[in-house]
């Protein structure tokens, strides 16, 4: 076998690592519970308009995390 078919072989074989996927994956998942859990408890949250555009850019920023490390570590 020549040398380059011994680093085409290794060059496949090597993954990225899914740890930022992980990371943002499982902060979007914890947020996910932890909105649930705040907005069963309390009928009228986010109680304010500036309150709520803060849930949602946070909420939106996450899932951007989450989509994007996905692409990146596939």
């Amino acid at each position: 076998m020549s040398v380059t078919a011994l680093l085409v072989l290794a060059a496949e074989g090597a993954e990225p690592s899914k740890i930022a996927f992980y990371i943002g994956g499982s902060a979007l998942a914890v947020w996910a519970v932890v909105l649930s859990l705040i907005g069963l408890s309390r009928p009228d949250f986010p109680r304010t308009e500036g309150a709520a555009r803060g849930v949602y850019g946070i909420s939106a920023l996450l899932v951007l995390i989450a989509a994007l490390t996905t692409v990146l570590t596939s």
